[in-house]
């Protein structure tokens, strides 16, 4: 009888010992199952929408799932990492990460590089691919973060407050520029208005900076008939639907023919070859036809909830440095997400922007799996 009692103890005590771990992090639980929720919808998406596509030109229609399946691991497990990690490691760090970014940005424009669509933005190591732009997201909101949190009673001047975080975004701007990648300086640029604004930058400088910054983007459209293109296609994507306006006007074609509850999943014809990266940047659209105005309304919903947890993080921090730190991994994902949608939806000139969770890619995938990790991370009530 004490042998039986001393084996139900010794099996329980590694369930308790789990137990009382996570009780011990006191986690948000409401932002980790909405995370989780989301990604399993972009497994489901994924499938739907690169299945005809795959079976057609690569005589296996699950390859990318499976890919995506790979992506989604290593995103968990970075994700677990970075939850158990020490933020003052990681914030200790920060000259580190933003000095690799760099180097990682520089390596597209060498032998390294892979040349996709006229532009340098991605490089090959062995069978890997990564894009720089989304590790150098993570590492200039970790920059701008110390900044602002150790800046702040120098924050409204110009010289020490203003110039260091523009020069440091400038020049992984420039970078970009080189690929080209401009909706990815753009992107960049959000996220230093974002967390300017918010860290107190005077309000003069940003909108002066906000101007000029919009008059050199203007020159930049102009300088490149690629980009005026987009620009037109934007303006009138019907004039011009079977050219540079081929892609939005697919996608609202299939946003209107899901109507109020869809076509059903897997139903949808416009990923039938007609819209060009169906499982990608346009998957929403997909998403949009095969569940219709209802499926579209849900995934807000868990989407709204997950950014509302990740904002409600950042403002339930003392410490400045996490607040900032905060901040910035959630308007990683919440650019990206408004900036997918206003693609897809014609509200906005087309660029490359993924859809967090949901779309195809393992770069894009494995940075916000870390944002999540490090959220989730700040988010524990005991300090590490």
């Amino acid at each position: 009888m004490n042998t039986e009692s001393a084996a139900t103890a010794s099996a329980q005590a590694p369930r308790s010992t789990v137990r009382r771990v996570f009780a011990e992090q006191r986690f948000d639980y409401t932002l980790l199952f909405t995370a989780l929720l989301l990604l399993c919808i972009g497994m489901i998406m994924v499938m739907s929408a690169s299945g005809v596509m795959a079976g057609r030109q690569l005589g296996d229609p699950y390859v990318f799932f499976r890919r995506q399946a790979l992506f989604m691991m290593a995103g968990l497990t970075a994700m677990l990492l970075c939850f158990f990690i020490s933020r003052k490691l990681v914030y200790k760090l920060t000259y580190v990460w933003l000095l690799g970014a760099m180097l990682f940005l520089g390596l597209t424009l060498t032998p390294f590089g892979v040349v996709a669509g006229g532009a340098r933005r991605w490089i090959h190591v062995g069978p890997i691919s990564l894009q720089p732009l989304e590790f150098a997201k993570l590492a200039l909101v970790f920059y701008l973060a110390y900044f602002f949190s150790h800046k702040q009673d120098k924050v409204k001047t110009f010289s020490v407050g203003f110039m260091p975080p523009v020069v440091m975004t400038g020049i992984l701007c420039g970078l970009l520029l080189l690929q080209p990648d401009f909706g990815g300086a753009v992107f960049l640029c959000g996220i230093l208005f974002i967390m300017s604004l918010v860290g107190g930058t005077s309000l003069v400088y940003l909108g002066t900076s906000a101007v000029l910054g919009a008059g050199c983007g203007w020159a930049l459209i102009l300088s490149e008939p690629y980009r005026l293109k987009r620009l037109t296609a934007f303006m009138h994507p019907f004039e011009h639907a079977q050219e540079s306006g081929y892609q939005v006007v697919q996608s609202l074609y299939a946003f209107g023919a899901g109507q109020w509850t869809g076509a059903g999943l897997g139903a949808g014809k416009q990923k039938l070859l007609f819209l060009p990266e169906a499982h990608n940047d346009f998957i929403m659209a997909v998403l949009g036809e095969e569940l219709g105005f209802l499926g579209v309304s849900l995934f807000f919903l868990v989407m709204g909830t997950f950014l509302w947890r990740g904002f409600s993080v950042a403002l339930a921090q003392t410490d400045a440095h996490d607040r900032f730190a905060a901040l910035g991994l959630v308007s990683i994902i919440a650019l990206g997400a408004v900036l997918n949608l206003a693609v897809v939806l014609g509200v906005a000139p087309p660029k490359g922007v993924p859809m967090p969770f949901i779309s195809y890619g393992g770069s894009n995938l494995l940075v916000t799996c870390i944002c999540v990790g490090m959220l989730l991370n700040i988010s524990r009530k005991r300090e590490k």
